[in-house]
């Protein structure tokens, strides 16, 4: 016989589950898939809070399709096989109906696969070397000619003539630094003026690295270092520039990868003058901007928090989703997946942001220049948006491929000169 009090563990046990079930059916699941310890952990944890503030705000204005939004957050922990584990566990065990995370594209293309096989949804934040589309992944961040080109256009207006190309050495700096390369040569940039350096996550030896830099910039022409160092790599990198007395004023610095939360935790002093080449700085004076900060300061509870662009990308991407779900009538990723495209929602720079046919989406470019207090004063700003390529012009492999998502097509690399797809992504 059954004891009363084993049956009533029981009974207690089944009335649990089934309310927990309840409770999981009443609300809708969003996958935070950020680094929270490692080394991208000092440019991730924000975004992470950044998603727990949007899901609260929504929240509080009724959720969406009449069901709470409930976050689920892990901790890939910089691990990059571990991205793909976790966005699996989000799917399958925690049933998210989207997911909004990863930082450096290692991690994006360890979730790839998964979030294909399991057709899910990522809305990925932060800028990359393009040369992809997925039907799954909608790209929030900048491409390469929304920012990297850009950049270099600045440079080359202000009489750069020797670049240095340094990164960290995996694949969002090895393909942008091909692709700049590509474009330095065609505009006529000789290759002995061109020097690459990458290095491994979390490099913290620069001495040696700053010396070549220092010695390639003394050939009597403008130098400058385009940077697509990531994560906290990038605190003694400037550390060293400071150490050995490289200005801005004898060889700027245009990061890719560093915003005001980077700065925040760095000496800003011997910095100042450096770029950042950005869609977005705390700085920006508009309506939607002062909003936001607001809201981000009465959330983190702290004034002297400061935003970035990662942050904004979150904040668009976000509002899309919502949007299309409220246009399909459905979170189903298929169904929103369709709906979404041409769908704009606010940026925080005044304007209103589209996601393209590619599943990127259009920003406008600026270039910042650091300063003293660690914001940004927008020095160079594109006067329209500029859309979002998925494939670079300045690849041979790349310039005859379109992405277009849209039924018929449906393809992420159609060649406009054979006229076939070739799949998802090459």
């Amino acid at each position: 016989m059954i004891k009363p009090t084993m049956l009533k563990a029981t009974t207690l046990a089944l009335t649990v589950s089934v309310t927990n079930m309840a409770i999981a059916a009443d609300t809708i699941k969003v996958g935070v898939l950020h680094s929270l310890s490692g080394t991208m952990a000092i440019s991730e944890t924000t975004l992470k809070d950044t998603m727990l503030m949007l899901i609260e705000e929504q929240n509080k204005k009724g959720g969406l399709l009449g069901k709470q939004l409930e976050p689920v957050v892990v901790d890939p922990a910089s691990n990059w096989p571990l991205f793909a584990e976790k966005a699996r566990e989000l799917v399958e065990k925690e049933g998210v109906d989207a997911m909004f995370g990863c930082w450096t594209s290692v991690s994006r293309k360890s979730v790839l696969p998964v979030i294909e096989e399991l057709n899910s949804v990522l809305f990925y934040p932060v800028q990359y070397e393009g040369e992809e589309s997925s039907k799954n992944v909608f790209y929030t961040g900048a491409a390469p000619n929304q920012q990297a080109i850009p950049a270099v256009e600045y440079l080359m207006d202000q009489g750069v003539e020797r670049w240095v190309l340094a990164g960290t050495d995996y694949v969002y700096p090895r393909t942008t630094n091909k692709i700049l390369e590509s474009y330095l040569k065609d505009a006529g940039v000789a290759e002995a003026d061109i020097m690459i350096n990458y290095t491994p996550f979390g490099h913290s030896d620069w001495q040696s690295i700053v010396a070549d830099i220092k010695k390639f910039g003394a050939a009597g022409k403008k130098t400058a270092v385009v940077s697509t160092i990531n994560g906290d790599a990038n605190v003694p990198f400037y550390k060293e520039l400071g150490s050995q007395g490289v200005s801005a004023e004898d060889i700027p610095v245009i990061a890719f990868s560093v915003g005001e939360e980077e700065l925040s935790g760095m000496d800003t002093a011997p910095l100042v003058g450096h770029l950042a080449a950005w869609n977005y700085f705390m700085s920006v004076d508009s309506e939607e901007n002062d909003a936001f900060i607001q809201k981000w300061h009465d959330y983190i509870g702290n004034e002297d928090r400061v935003t970035n662009d990662p942050m904004e990308a979150h904040y668009v991407g976000f509002n899309m989703w919502v949007e299309a779900v409220e246009k399909a009538g459905t979170t189903d990723p298929e169904a929103v997946q369709d709906a979404i495209i041409g769908v704009s929602v606010p940026n925080l720079t005044g304007g209103l942001s589209t996601m393209m046919p590619n599943h990127h989406i259009s920003k406008p470019v600026l270039i910042g220049e650091i300063q003293d207090d660690g914001q940004f004063e927008v020095v160079s700003q594109t006067t329209g948006l500029v859309v979002g390529d998925a494939w670079s012009d300045f690849l041979p492999g790349s310039k005859d491929l379109i992405a277009d998502w849209r039924k018929p097509l449906a393809c992420g690399n159609y060649n406009v000169v054979t006229a076939k797809c070739s799949g998802q992504n090459l």
